[in-house]
């Protein structure tokens, strides 16, 4: 089975896809920790990077040919990032939402930085990133109409949300371990 995990900065979807990964002894590739990766070793913040990934396609495109790349040729691995559902072709596509500022206050947690830092942050963040997938894939990064599940992970915690998923995962005949 391949499963695709996206949503947006501070939804969850990194934390739910390791849960799941953990529990069913799969891989996990998360588009978000190479794109930190990428930002960290040229020196520059996440919003630095993507005003850099504005100007230069070859990035987004590089990280999301990876992803594709692995989704054709593995059928037992957690994909995860804002357009893993795009990327996955055949998977089962689960998109975790949440409201603005329970992403923004989990953002700040995560990063021990304020909230209006990081609320500023994540609007540009966001706004940069859905140009880019709008100008490079044509793609509308709020049509969730490719997803099989979407989850709110305010509602419910990332426990919770990964026992939905499993549960799905399962019915759809699970992982071949």
């Amino acid at each position: 089975m391949l499963l695709a995990i996206s949503g947006l900065p501070g939804s969850g979807t990194t934390t739910v896809a390791k849960l799941l990964a953990e529990h069913y002894g799969v891989e996990m590739i998360s588009a978000g920790e190479v794109f930190r990766r990428l930002a960290e070793e040229r020196g520059m913040t996440l919003a630095e990077f993507g005003a850099l990934a504005e100007s230069d396609p070859s990035i987004d495109l590089d990280i999301d040919e990876r992803q594709k790349e692995i989704a054709s040729t593995s059928n037992n691995i957690i994909l995860e990032g804002r357009l893993a559902g795009h990327m996955a072709g055949e998977a089962l596509k689960v998109w975790i939402k949440a409201p603005l500022d329970v992403r923004v206050k989990r953002i700040e947690d995560r990063e021990n930085a304020s909230f209006d830092d990081m609320l500023d942050g994540t609007i540009k963040r966001e706004a940069s990133e859905a140009i880019r997938y709008k100008e490079i894939y044509g793609i509308d990064i709020g049509d969730l109409s490719i997803y099989d599940i979407v989850i709110d992970s305010n509602r419910w915690d990332q426990y919770e949300i990964e026992k939905i998923i499993a549960t799905s995962i399962d019915v759809l005949g699970g992982f071949e371990c």
